[in-house]
């Protein structure tokens, strides 16, 4: 699942430590049935997983993952909610707590939020996405919902900010939202497909191609004349 952002978890709460190991168990269930899902929909299809394979892979019988998820619809449904709506709702908290300047909240908060994406199990939602939506558009319409709609209004959010200060130029903001996304929503598809070939040369770390990306975004955003705090903002997410 992926973490919050800056999360840092706590191995020793001694709350875990004293439950006992089939309380533990039981909490964890859900989890492990949204990591074999999300698993099978990626290496298999979503159409073509069938539930008794996820209850196999999470070591569990059918009628268990039941009592949790009433329909395959419904165990994606979750996936897509638990990998991103969660983690989009969370930054959204961040990014309003942030009292940096926008070129510092998009290379120190947005970036490697992004990064995290990109290097968990989360990735993979967007190859399923694009891969199977077409077919199920009550998905789709969920998808859109919960991911898409929020998306945009989070960097919407935070581009405005930018023009608001005085820090970026009044751009055309749904075009530069869409010039930031797009590339890290394919990278994350790259990762699931020809990234998954070993024939494929390699595209090196995907934090060097968010790094460079990010610093050519902000290069077209700054105001003219403003390239120092450009060079510093992108050298600060470098280390």
């Amino acid at each position: 699942m992926t973490p919050p952002l800056n999360a840092t978890a706590d191995p020793a709460d001694p709350a875990d430590a004293a439950a006992p190991a089939h309380q533990r168990r039981k909490a964890e269930r859900p989890d492990e049935l949204l990591d074999a899902a999300l698993s099978l929909f990626v290496e298999k299809g979503y159409a073509a997983t069938r539930i008794d394979e996820v209850a196999r892979r999470a070591g569990v019988s059918k009628g268990t993952l039941y009592l949790y998820y009433a329909s395959k619809e419904e165990l994606l449904k979750e996936v897509i909610r638990s990998r991103l709506s969660t983690p989009i709702a969370e930054a959204f908290e961040t990014v309003a707590a942030h009292s940096g300047n926008t070129s510092e909240l998009l290379t120190e908060v947005i970036a490697p939020w992004w990064a995290q994406v990109i290097g968990s199990d989360a990735s993979g939602v967007f190859k399923l996405i694009i891969t199977e939506v077409r077919n199920f558009p009550d998905i789709a319409q969920f998808y859109n919902r919960e991911v898409v709609e929020p998306g945009h209004r989070l960097m919407d959010q935070v581009i405005r900010r930018g023009i608001a200060s005085g820090e970026f130029r009044a751009v055309d903001v749904p075009a530069a939202v869409h010039s930031l996304l797009l590339p890290m929503i394919m990278l994350c598809v790259h990762r699931h497909s020809l990234g998954a070939c070993e024939a494929v040369s390699d595209m090196g770390q995907p934090i060097d191609f968010i790094r460079a990306h990010f610093a050519l975004l902000l290069r077209g955003l700054q105001q003219a004349g403003d390239v120092a705090s450009v060079t510093s903002a992108a050298s600060k997410a470098q280390t």
